[in-house]
């Protein structure tokens, strides 16, 4: 590390954004200028809005640190990295979420836990190279002990005093006069539009109520204090630590003595033994510290490799189809006329993979007989298609739900609006395999049209080191990326009439090769009875029909007496067909 290199250390956070600017010494890092910006919450925050706010920063550096709330997957770090490049582009990058700068800020080398209350919260232990976090999940599903759940906490029991008792609890009128609001209507109207950063805002009115003796505001403080104890006794007790070093960070231990009292009076009952006490550098010095010892850098990638262009270029599906280059000037009888021949290619395709299909019915039907489940995995339209073929097999077959699942990439916001980048992780995919416990016994079936989507390349090689069975669905049979799989289903649809939009022809392609491998595994396991769903959920009027009409078929009774025997078997079919010796 050179001596006299400018670093730039940020944090950002729930309710502002704090940034230092230091030089190398030779033993120390000089602060040579440091200041605060608006809340850079990066999963809050719009990238337009987080580039404008580090365009602000100095630009003169040869090192950065970038630290933000929200930062907490391998995709969020790429996506900052690149954002990051934009504005320092001669810079070395690193970037994290707001524990990496705060442990970094609180114990440096050294082991210990974090306690971090600022708006939000969180606690991260280390010793030796194992990290345990608890809390931190965010405003929604966690942050208990932070500036917003302190918050939210008094504005319910202000609502609640006043439907109970049409009482007032002491600080209303503060709470009031510190949003220029006039009455508890407004006070509702304002929480229901209200973003975490304006109700993590309230927190000093909570800790002056408390100061002033309210004892209900200080039960919701004490609540705060113990939920962050015990997750710090989970961590030490993870961490296999009688006697931690705690060190105590953010807003909320800083300025509100109260806080930092009621924390430390419960953690000497769990852990009496644990030094505790404050943290003597900011979170933002913790981020430049970092960036100062960093000796590997990310490699930053702010477009595709050029090999990569060049081969998603030469998929067939991204190939232009010379039947419909004027597709802008065809009447609405010729764009018909064409979509419905284009469908020839799609039964050619089915046809020629026909025997890829039939290996792959029975290598399925093998693993659910042995107990096994059945993954589809994609990403955009793909991925839509196997969460749809796997959301009928419960009602179709009486199915338990987890018997055939559906991932996508990006997760069930990309189910009905695109999650920019969601493909593009290799390692995305792999983990999306190790949280459903992927097993020896199971199948994975990737889906992707042009054969190279990254999320499932990696979900397959995560799959098949597992020792699972897995297939690869694609529409280019062309693709130079080899990847091993236990079956590959190749359906050469070819050129889509819009170019590249493979919700077309390989969509339709790819929903019946599902339809076929689902249903051929179905009736493999016996769940059909010639063509009769003898398993269906008959869970409304139409499927109780249906299956009243099936037992008149196959028992030769009357409607009837066929419903009648449904009803005393509480509407199950396969019992009474069995009754019936069907």
């Amino acid at each position: 590390m050179n001596g006299g290199e400018k670093i730039l250390g940020v944090e950002g956070g729930g309710t502002k954004t704090s940034w230092v600017l230091v030089e190398r010494t030779a033993s120390d890092l000089l602060v040579l200028d440091q200041g605060k910006l608006p809340p850079a919450n990066f999963r809050l925050a719009k990238l337009d809005e987080l580039r404008a706010m580090f365009r602000e920063l100095p630009n003169e550096i040869v090192r950065a640190g970038i630290f933000l709330a929200g930062c907490g997957t391998e995709e969020d770090r790429h996506s900052l990295t690149r954002l990051c490049a934009e504005i320092w582009p001669q810079a070395k990058i690193v970037v994290g979420s707001d524990r990496d700068s705060g442990l970094a800020a609180a114990l440096g080398h050294g082991d210990g836990i974090v306690v971090n209350a600022g708006s939000g919260s969180s606690v991260t232990g280390r010793r030796d190279k194992r990290i345990e976090n608890a809390g931190g999940w965010g405003h929604i599903l966690g942050d208990a002990g932070g500036g917003y759940f302190l918050s939210l906490q008094a504005l319910r029991l202000i609502l609640r005093e006043y439907d109970l008792h049409r009482g007032e609890v002491q600080f209303t009128t503060k709470i009031l006069r510190a949003l220029s609001l006039n009455n508890l209507d407004e006070l509702v109207r304002w929480a229901q539009t209200a973003d975490k950063m304006e109700v993590a805002m309230l927190t000093p009115v909570v800790f002056e109520a408390a100061a002033g003796g309210d004892a209900r505001v200080m039960e919701i403080i004490e609540e705060g204090a113990r939920v962050l104890c015990e997750y710090t006794e989970a961590v030490a007790s993870r961490l296999h630590v009688l006697a931690p070093k705690v060190v105590l960070l953010g807003g909320l231990f800083q300025r509100d003595s109260i806080y930092n009292h009621a924390f430390r009076r419960r953690l000497k009952k769990a852990l009496p033994d644990a030094r505790v006490a404050n943290s003597e550098r900011a979170p933002e010095f913790g981020a430049a510290w970092l960036a100062a010892e960093m000796q590997c850098w990310p490699e930053i990638h702010t477009e595709p490799a050029p090999e990569k262009i060049d081969d998603l270029a030469a998929a067939l599906t991204e190939q232009r189809n010379p039947r419909s280059e004027n597709l802008e000037k065809m009447d609405p009888q010729e764009l018909v006329k064409l979509f419905i021949e284009e469908e020839k290619f799609v039964g050619e395709a089915l046809r020629a993979a026909q025997g890829d299909l039939a290996q792959a019915i029975e290598l399925v039907a093998d693993s659910l007989g042995k107990s096994g489940r059945l993954f589809y995995l994609g990403a955009g339209t793909s991925g839509r298609l196997g969460v749809l073929d796997a959301s009928e097999i419960p009602p179709t077959f009486g199915a338990p739900p987890d018997l055939v699942q559906g991932i996508i990439a990006g997760g069930a916001t990309a189910l009905h609006r695109s999650v920019e980048g969601a493909e593009d992780e290799r390692s995305n995919g792999a983990l999306s395999m190790d949280r459903r416990g992927v097993k020896e016994v199971d199948v994975v079936i990737g889906i992707t049209a042009s054969g190279r989507t990254p999320f499932v390349l990696g979900a397959l090689e995560r799959a098949r080191s597992l020792g699972a069975k897995t297939i690869l669905l694609s529409c280019n049979p062309a693709r130079e990326e080899k990847i091993h799989v236990d079956r590959v289903i190749n359906l050469a649809v070819g050129p889509e009439i819009l170019t590249g939009s493979t919700r077309l022809k390989a969509g339709t392609a790819t929903k019946i090769a599902l339809n076929i491998i689902s249903t051929g595994a179905m009736v493999a396991l016996g769940k059909v009875r010639g063509n009769l769903m003898i398993d269906l959920n008959t869970t409304s009027s139409k499927l109780r029909d249906r299956a009243t009409r099936m037992v008149v078929e196959l028992t030769d009774s009357d409607y009837n007496s066929a419903r009648a025997q449904l009803e005393a078997n509480g509407w199950d079919l396969r019992a009474v067909l069995q009754k019936a010796g069907k």
